[in-house]
């Protein structure tokens, strides 16, 4: 099996009444960051035991890595006020509340310090544009960050949206009773259209299986609702895969929208999973036209030493002259003989109720998607 980034699966876990919460300062926090924190403890974000400290921050800004020269390109931090900042100083141990006023996890406080907004957006994003949502989000952070390990307590309560959600532990598992040594992880935002499935079908033919990976937290407006891509999948997988070669698990995080230095991100995630292998597209993670739309790719040069190995693909699409699924590397023909659709049409179709071509959406999926009252965010 694969090992885990930075060599060991990290493990957060405490006991509940293993660590008392008695008397302890607590702060809220987003859903966004508990989710952060349980990926912190299950060991998705290994090596990480916590949120950053300064220097770690600084460095994953400045240089994608941290000081050790470990691998991570994207800042997990927890963000807070300037007069809960003078408390948390004084606290030295932190209960962190979700948003339902339960306690999930300890925070042990490690620094607590300031930082530059500007400065984090053009080494994560690239740019300081505020159409682009990763640089609104960091500009709405509060002023101060907290640096520590964390020890977790208690999970959310279970829902339907948490049913797929697996460990590290739990896939390597899975992956070792199915006897897979070859895995090729799907990173996706996305209900599957028809070419996503044909690219995740190539790239398993020579390999044992596929862990499709859908993305589950905050979006931007105009992306899928989580529970209409979880759904999506369900159908595709259960019409179109045969037994035992796809695996679908939820990863509930937010999308960061950071292109080449989230593609990373993804990687370094599904290493820590099992996977063997991850699939790259054009303009992975990308939004708008902020990257170009190779950057994705050429940015694992800079990260050889990363264990997983990353698939690069073009675009797929049905060629109406081929008869096929193809990309442009192989298929001579023009874009008038390509069964495709911009992202912006899907959508008003669907939300008129029409289904596209079945070599663009599978009717069933496609059902799923308009049997849905409201399917985009808002």
């Amino acid at each position: 099996m694969i090992n885990a980034h930075g060599g060991k699966l990290v493990s957060r876990h405490i006991e509940k009444e293993g660590l008392s919460q008695e008397g302890l300062f607590s702060i809220s926090i987003t859903n966004d960051l508990a989710n952060d924190v349980e990926n912190i403890a299950d060991g998705i974000f290994s090596p990480l035991e916590g949120f950053l400290n300064q220097q770690d921050f600084e460095s994953v800004v400045s240089r994608g890595r941290l000081t050790n020269d470990v691998a991570w390109t994207i800042p997990i931090v927890l963000d807070v006020d300037e007069d809960t900042s003078k408390k948390i100083k004084d606290a030295g141990d932190v209960l962190l509340k979700n948003p339902e006023g339960t306690g999930v996890a300890i925070l042990h406080v490690e620094d607590v310090f300031s930082f530059d907004k500007s400065k984090m957006n053009d080494g994560v994003y690239g740019t300081n544009d505020t159409s682009h949502p990763g640089v609104t989000k960091t500009n709405s952070m509060k002023d101060f960050l907290v640096g520590g390990k964390i020890d977790y307590i208690q999970r959310p309560n279970a829902s339907e949206i948490r049913n797929h959600r697996l460990t590290p532990t739990q896939t390597r598992e899975y992956f070792e009773t199915t006897g897979w040594k070859t895995i090729v992880a799907f990173q996706t935002r996305n209900p599957p259209h028809v070419a996503h499935e044909m690219l995740q079908k190539t790239a398993i033919t020579t390999r044992d299986g596929v862990f499709v990976n859908p993305l589950i937290g905050k979006k931007k407006s105009g992306d899928f609702k989580d529970e209409v891509i979880v759904k999506a999948y369900e159908t595709m997988i259960s019409n179109y895969y045969p037994e035992n070669r796809c695996k679908l698990a939820t990863l509930h995080t937010e999308m960061r929208y950071a292109g080449p230095k989230e593609a990373i991100h993804h990687a370094i995630m599904r290493q820590n999973y099992g996977c063997t292998h991850i699939i790259i597209g054009r303009d992975h993670a990308g939004v708008g036209k902020f990257y170009d739309p190779f950057a994705a790719h050429k940015i694992f040069d800079d990260y050889p030493e990363l264990d997983i190995t990353p698939i690069f693909f073009p675009a797929f699409f049905y060629c109406k002259k081929c008869l096929t699924f193809t990309n442009p590397k192989v298929c001579p023909h023009d874009a008038d003989s390509r069964e495709q659709i911009s992202g912006t049409m899907l959508r008003e179709m669907l939300q008129k109720g029409q289904s596209p071509s079945e070599f663009i959406l599978r009717p069933e999926v496609a059902k799923v998607i308009i049997d849905f009252d409201k399917p985009f965010v808002d």
